[in-house]
């Protein structure tokens, strides 16, 4: 794995206006949707970006690849800055990374056969010479576990599975250097889910797959990807490898989010609710920590000032003034509980 970033996001925001702003002398409203993210990625790696709905971590997904405008901030791609909007980067960008999106029937389009759709995306990035499309069309259906045979059905002929199977292999076609998933998993069923998982990881190992994995669901993020970065309100609140995360998590966030991850033991007693409410409107954030109305640690600091920043020790970053080892002691079982003032 290279030392060298493939991909750096640079302090990035994204702000869209909220419908009806401006009408009628009312000032007008923006949608807070990324708040300052700053990440990067290596060559060969995955990392997971999780959260619930609605922090901003398909926004972000989108804005690395230039699909939505960055309000502020930078993206960098191997070097070349993207996030400026000039055409000639972005096409560079676009013929050198690829997006599988999270409802995979609705991805394909429905008139085209299966190897329509990869001949398509071959011809466009003239990835192939003419004459060869087929033989590359059956490489990439096997290369995601599909019989080339099925090269002849059209989307409506393929179950979710299948279907996501071909927005993978779209997306391999253009023999990329990043592929993002966004909530890829998210529509099929358990069994698929655990299918499609493991496709990602032998594509890890067998081409060195370089992938930003969205989902909220911590379980497969630890299974899948090396290090996580987890996203509430915008933000990136913890962010670190993935064992270093689930072993130490140090925000409050991550530990709920941690701890409603389901156990199938039924002996095991069901855990408190690790956090109550729901995430404030990015229409209006909270001063302060975003997470406060929620957390049951917040003090006084956390409710005003500027929002904290990410502390680093040992490639683990977490954006919270509570002292290492906090939620990992015996005071984290109130977690969700009455808050408690803790000394920082």
């Amino acid at each position: 794995m290279s030392e060298a970033p493939l991909l750096e996001v640079d302090d990035v925001t994204v702000r869209f206006p909220a419908p009806g702003g401006g009408l009628l002398g009312l000032s007008r409203r923006e949608v807070k949707a990324v708040n300052g993210v700053s990440l990067t990625v290596r060559r060969g790696e995955t990392i997971g970006i999780v959260g619930e709905s609605g922090s901003g971590k398909s926004t972000l997904g989108r804005a690395i690849l230039g699909l939505d405008p960055v309000t502020s901030g930078h993206v960098t791609f191997d070097g070349a800055r993207v996030s400026d909007g000039r055409r000639d980067v972005l096409a560079g960008l676009r013929r050198r990374t690829a997006m599988v999106f999270q409802d995979p029937a609705n991805s394909l389009n429905p008139r085209l056969t299966v190897a329509e759709t990869l001949t398509e995306v071959l011809r466009v990035h003239a990835k192939v010479a003419r004459g060869a499309e087929a033989a590359r069309v059956a490489e990439l259906m096997r290369l995601v576990g599909l019989d080339p045979a099925l090269g002849s059905r059209r989307p409506r002929d393929l179950s979710g599975g299948q279907c996501q199977r071909v927005g993978i292999a779209r997306a391999l076609a253009v023999e990329p250097d990043l592929v993002i998933a966004d909530e890829c998993i998210a529509a099929l069923d358990v069994s698929i889910q655990g299918q499609i998982i493991n496709l990602f990881l032998d594509m890890k190992e067998r081409i060195g797959l370089t992938l930003i994995f969205i989902a909220h669901d911590l379980a497969v993020v630890r299974r899948l990807c090396d290090r996580v970065a987890v996203m509430y309100l915008g933000r990136i609140v913890e962010e670190g490898p993935t064992e270093a995360v689930f072993a130490a998590r140090r925000h409050p966030y991550t530990a709920a989010l941690i701890a409603a991850i389901p156990e199938i033991d039924p002996d095991l007693r069901l855990p408190d609710a690790p956090m109550g409410g729901e995430p404030p409107s990015p229409l209006s954030l909270p001063p302060g920590c975003a997470f406060h109305p929620r957390c049951a640690y917040a003090q006084e600091t956390c409710r005003t000032g500027e929002p904290p920043t990410l502390r680093r020790q040992d490639d683990h970053g977490w954006a919270c003034i509570l002292p290492p080892g906090t939620l990992s002691s015996p005071a984290a079982s109130t977690l969700g509980r009455q808050p408690q003032e803790l000394s920082a």
